[in-house]
C-alpha cells in the first residue's frame, strides 16, 4: 500500500537518500556531466538527508521509500513571502503511478505562501511538463550552475 508521510525514522532517511541517489542516476543521465553523476555517491546523499531531515515528505510502498519531496521558504531575496519546492524525486520504476502528483499535493499543503517557486534544469522537459501540469509557469528567470559542466536552470512559479 502506498502512503505519503513525514520522514521520521533513520530507515526512512536512508530510503530518501537512496531515492535521491538513484533518481539522479536515472533522470539526469545525458542531461548532466557523467563524471559529476559518478561522483554523487549514496554516502553523499545520506549525509545530505541526515543533515536536513526537516521539511521532507516521503512516498512509501510498504516499507520501501520510493519518492520524496523537500520544501521550505524560498532562498532568494527577489521573491519575498514565497515557498519553495527544493526537490521532488520518484524512482523510475514508479513513474506513471501518480506518486509525483501526490507528493506535490501534500508538499504544497505544507507551504502556506501566496507563491511557490522551484528551479529545474532547462533541458529537463519531462520535469517541466510535470510542473506545468501542476500550475507552475516559467517566470523568465534563468541561472547558470556548474554540475561538472555548465548547465542552465529556469525558475518556475505557482501563484495561489
Amino acid at each position: 500500500m502506498l502512503i505519503i508521510k513525514k520522514m521520521e525514522t533513520e530507515a526512512e532517511i536512508r530510503g530518501r537518500a537512496f531515492v535521491h541517489y538513484q533518481s539522479w542516476q536515472e533522470a539526469y543521465s545525458g542531461l548532466l556531466d557523467q563524471e559529476y553523476l559518478n561522483a554523487l555517491t549514496l554516502e553523499k546523499c545520506e549525509r545530505i538527508a541526515f543533515q536536513w531531515p526537516e521539511n521532507n515528505l516521503i512516498a512509501k510502498d510498504g516499507e520501501k521509500v520510493v519518492g520524496f519531496i523537500a520544501y521550505g521558504t524560498y532562498r532568494g531575496e527577489d521573491l519575498p513571502d514565497t515557498g519553495e519546492i527544493i526537490s521532488i524525486y520518484v524512482l523510475k520504476d514508479y513513474y506513471g503511478k501518480g506518486i509525483d502528483r501526490m507528493l506535490m499535493e501534500e508538499g504544497l499543503k505544507h507551504l502556506i505562501y501566496p507563491k511557490i517557486a522551484l528551479w529545474v534544469l532547462k533541458d529537463n522537459t519531462r520535469a517541466i511538463r510535470f510542473y506545468e501540469k501542476n500550475g507552475f509557469f516559467r517566470d523568465g528567470m534563468e541561472k547558470e550552475i556548474r554540475l561538472g559542466r555548465p548547465a542552465s536552470e529556469i525558475r518556475m512559479v505557482l501563484n495561489r
